[in-house]
């Protein structure tokens, strides 16, 4: 078995979610990106490259404005930016849309992309479903991710039912989910994270369900 040719992806763990107008809500913010964190410093230890992701939308934006206090990165993830490989400032949610990132990522070997950061309904998905016609390898952190609560006129869905929900979702289909530990002890090992299917997915949900 060929060990996976891992990247880290650090999605916009910015401060418009813990001070702007998009906190994150499940799991608690505090408690993610102390997982992220972790992750930092697991791929920066197995030599695997980390690549951070900010959104960037034109000055006096209501969220994301390009020099806002609420642009910069986390202090935990700022205290780490001189280990990133790549830095990549981007407008849509996709971290490949409009972005040199595919072209960088085959550059470097790599077959595999573990994303981790926000928001799990938005960024983290979009790039996750971006990367599988791309050929990418996608795993998702449970823990080193988050969503918010959403409410519009097709109805509501609480952060944690958002949460939960995707993972269940990317699992079938886009990515390997799983936290931050059993993350952690893959890559030490050279190993890939098992991963789901969606026939698999559907059966096992007739039977629970």
């Amino acid at each position: 078995m060929t060990a996976p040719r891992r990247a880290l992806i650090v999605i916009d763990v910015q401060q418009e979610y813990f001070e702007g107008l998009l906190p994150i809500q499940y799991p608690a913010r505090e408690e993610s990106v102390g997982r992220i964190r972790e992750a930092i410093d697991a791929a920066a230890h197995a030599a695997a490259p980390i690549v951070l992701v900010q959104h960037e939308l034109p000055a006096g934006a209501p969220v994301f404005a390009s020099g806002s206090a609420n642009f910069r990165n986390h202090p935990d993830v700022a205290a780490h930016e001189g280990k990133a490989a790549k830095r990549i400032s981007k407008q849509f949610g996709s971290v490949f849309a409009g972005t040199d990132l595919d072209a960088w990522l085959r550059d470097q070997g790599i077959d595999t992309i573990t994303l981790v950061g926000y928001m799990t309904n938005n960024c983290v998905l979009s790039s996750a479903v971006d990367a599988e016609p791309r050929g990418f390898t996608v795993e998702v952190l449970s823990d080193a991710t988050g969503a918010i609560d959403l409410a519009n006129e097709a109805g509501r869905a609480s952060a944690r039912q958002v949460h939960e929900t995707l993972m269940v979702l990317l699992h079938s289909n886009w990515a390997a989910v799983a936290d931050t530990d059993t993350w952690t002890a893959a890559l030490q090992a050279g190993e890939p994270l098992g991963k789901s299917n969606l026939v698999t997915s559907a059966a096992q949900g007739r039977n629970v369900l």
